[in-house]
């Protein structure tokens, strides 16, 4: 059995995180790009979103992650209880994510949907694999919003396309792996072929935004439908 090691520091990241909204059970937030969901075992990665909220929030736990360049809404329990009761919302896909994206290229469809089962492979690490033996189901739907051209360096451009992802799964990286298979990466995705076009290296971030989340709150029963508009 291989050994994995995360050689990945983390940059100092200087945005805030935001906090939306809060009540007694539950905190919505904008997760800054350029911040880890939860402190990496190296100590040079105590930097997190829970490093940071756990100071005002004692005892708040993440119901999910996103990943270190990926920005956007994110739901935080403020006890174990509402932890589980949240966590059975997202594992019995009760939970709707829409996320904002800019792929590499312009998409020739206006809409589609992305079935490639996804798996770890650790001589990869930390990216995962497309594998219709060793993968676990994953579907993912696109919507195209814009086509047009973003601006690299020295007056040069590159074609994207803006879209609204629809994860119909859950799996580590799926969004950004699947734009890969699709032959239009995620611009800015230094994992999965999103920094390899000209010009793509001055790219400030990854272009992924978490920018609607759609679930029931774990004791009023009521619906919640939070969205935050894309930076990008």
């Amino acid at each position: 059995m291989s050994t994995l090691i995360d050689t990945f520091i983390a940059p100092p990241c200087h945005d805030d995180v935001e906090i939306l909204y809060q009540d007694e059970h539950i905190l919505l937030i904008n997760k800054p790009s350029g911040l880890l969901s939860l402190s990496g075992k190296n100590p040079q990665n105590s930097d997190s979103v829970h490093y940071r909220l756990v100071q005002q929030f004692p005892g708040c736990t993440l119901v999910h992650r996103l990943d270190f360049g990926t920005s956007g809404l994110m739901l935080v329990a403020r006890n174990k209880a509402i932890n589980a009761a949240l966590c059975q919302q997202f594992s019995q896909r009760a939970v709707s994510k829409v996320y904002t994206a800019l792929l590499c290229g312009h998409l020739q469809n206006d809409q589609g949907v992305i079935d490639a089962a996804i798996a770890k492979d650790p001589s990869l690490f930390p990216r995962m694999s497309i594998s219709t033996r060793e993968g676990k189901p994953a579907r993912s739907r696109y919507s195209v919003m814009a086509r047009f051209y973003y601006p690299v360096v020295q007056g040069a451009s590159l074609p994207v396309t803006r879209v609204k992802l629809f994860p119909e799964t859950g799996r580590t990286h799926q969004l950004r792996i699947h734009c890969q298979y699709l032959g239009h990466p995620i611009l800015g995705c230094d994992l999965y072929g999103g920094r390899l076009l000209p010009g793509t290296d001055t790219v400030p971030r990854l272009m992924l935004h978490a920018s609607a989340l759609q679930f029931t709150h774990p004791v009023s029963q009521l619906p919640v439908n939070a969205r935050h508009d894309s930076p990008f």
